[in-house]
């Protein structure tokens, strides 16, 4: 039998969940960076967002997730009606969410579409891979908002039309910048850049499940 690999520990996230709107169906919140949407199997890893969340909202549910290093936005819903009529919306692509993220380099284009099929490296967990052949289609839309010369960096708007695991890192990468601090797709230079993952859930909108307005909620991107 080979050794078992050390279990990956998640650093203790001082910061607290921003709490933006609360009504009796659901609230939106503004997730820190560094911390988990979800507790891990490890009973090092029980903190996260649900972990907390349900200590003052003891039916909140996550509808959807952010990655560990990813800040902001998230739906949390309050009962089963609520997350079920939410996930729905999420699989018919009604849901329109945009990302802030700092890139390595100089994007070329002001605006482009990226689309390249994802799917999961199963030889390289929890990387995902680029395959044309059995990959799910994955496309996501940008917009440079800013370029700074030292050092020498992009600044864009995503706007993901398909929602892949590890998509916007992904495609950065494919696009040859990827994002500042990340640890999975980054090259050194990029990753020791930042101090954390330069991507930010800036605005989501959605239909809420109860009134049917068309909700637009935003979270300034704290970089």
């Amino acid at each position: 039998m080979q050794p078992q690999a050390d279990p990956f520990i998640v650093p203790l996230c001082k910061e607290s969940i921003e709490i933006l709107h609360e009504d009796e169906h659901l609230l939106l919140i503004n997730k820190p960076t560094g911390l988990l949407s979800l507790s891990g199997k490890h009973p090092d890893n029980i903190d996260s967002v649900h972990y907390r969340l349900v200590k003052d909202f003891p039916t909140a549910t996550m509808v959807h997730r952010l990655d560990f290093g990813t800040s902001g936005l998230i739906i949390i819903a309050l009962n089963k009606a609520v997350n079920a009529h939410l996930t729905k919306q999420f699989q018919a692509r009604t849901v329109v969410k945009t990302y802030t993220a700092v890139l390595h380099g100089h994007v070329e284009d002001d605006v482009g579409t990226i689309d390249i099929p994802i799917v999961k490296d199963k030889e390289n967990f929890p990387l995902q891979k680029v395959c044309y052949v059995t990959g799910k289609a994955a496309q996501s839309d940008f917009q440079v908002i800013d370029r700074k010369i030292d050092p020498l960096t992009t600044k864009v708007i995503f706007k993901p039309v398909t929602g892949r695991t590890h998509q916007l890192r992904v495609h950065s990468r494919e696009l040859g910048h990827p994002i500042l601090g990340c640890d999975l797709y980054a090259t050194d230079e990029a990753f020791f850049m930042a101090n954390r993952l330069m991507l930010h859930a800036t605005s989501i909108e959605f239909n809420h499940p109860v009134t049917g307005l068309r909700v637009n909620a935003c979270c300034p991107c704290p970089f």
